[in-house]
């Protein structure tokens, strides 16, 4: 009976560890993964709410581009999206763009993050900055202490020509154009910037999307690899170039009013696929 009991009392000790950690904020437990999961790629859930098995780390430097803010820890991601980034790099330098600067992808195993982004958790979401890759390699130091500034006009939601033109417009066609990407954010401005220019094929107008914050970098977005039943795709963007109603909206107030709802709770485990407590705690 003393036997039974204590193995009793070992499970329920067990189970009262895994509720605790279930009902922990995700953001610390994902933040606290510096290593990948070991195993075949397979992103888990949605864009902000979902983790990444088998991910795959961006080199800090690679053919046309450099990665910045190393110490977040943040350049892990899918194999397509690595690649991703290599293929935009080939391609803007086509146009003599000299190189990108790689801003935040995702935690080793995705996951939410202690700050700065709500999506980026399933390995398949990069920031590529509007600053052009200077002519040397950076130091450690450049990477940290380097600025994306803003390409708007102080004080405005337009584009200021002096800092977003013929350049940047040809490097958004460029990354909108390669394959897989769902969706790309910028700043209403831009997307404005965008709309204005006659194009011969205006179709990956509708993939650039106008969303908060995205002023001195573009945010891109792939779609779930063909054949990952666990990856949930972002619903398609509605049809069209999306120059019209729906980008006038972001230059009226209503997008930038204070919610009077309460902040939400962060994600726990608990919030999160199942399968992101097998990747959590694999090897």
């Amino acid at each position: 009976m003393a036997l039974l009991r204590m193995f009793a009392l070992a499970a329920l000790a067990v189970l009262t560890l895994a509720s605790v950690a279930l009902a922990q904020p995700a953001r610390d437990l994902f933040g606290a993964m510096h290593s990948p999961t070991t195993g075949p790629e397979v992103p888990v859930g949605s864009y902000a709410k979902g983790c990444i098995a088998g991910a795959v780390q961006l080199p800090t430097d690679g053919p046309g581009w450099q990665a910045m803010r190393l110490s977040r820890d943040r350049r892990w991601g899918s194999a397509e999206l690595v690649n991703y980034i290599g293929a935009l790099a080939k391609s803007a330098a086509q146009d003599g763009w000299p190189g990108i600067l790689v801003g935040d992808m995702g935690q080793a195993r995705g996951g939410p993050m202690v700050s700065g982004h709500a999506s980026h958790q399933i390995g398949l979401d990069v920031d590529i900055w509007f600053e052009r890759m200077p002519d040397h390699q950076l130091s450690a130091n450049e990477r940290e202490t380097l600025s994306a500034r803003s390409v708007l006009k102080k004080g405005t939601r337009d584009i200021d020509p002096k800092k977003f033109g013929e350049a940047e417009r040809l490097l958004l066609y460029r990354a909108a154009e390669l394959p897989g990407v769902a969706r790309i954010f910028v700043a209403p401005g831009i997307k404005k910037s965008l709309c204005a220019v006659t194009w011969r094929d205006r179709s990956f107008l509708n993939k650039i999307r106008p969303w908060y914050g995205h002023d001195d970098h573009f945010h891109v977005r792939l779609s779930c690899p063909a054949g990952v039943e666990l990856c949930v795709n972002q619903a398609p963007a509605p049809a069209g170039d999306g120059c019209g109603a729906e980008l006038d909206y972001w230059f009226t107030d209503e997008p930038y009013k204070p919610s009077d709802k309460p902040p939400a709770p962060p994600l726990t485990l608990a919030d999160l696929p199942k399968a992101c407590t097998a990747v959590l705690k694999a090897d």
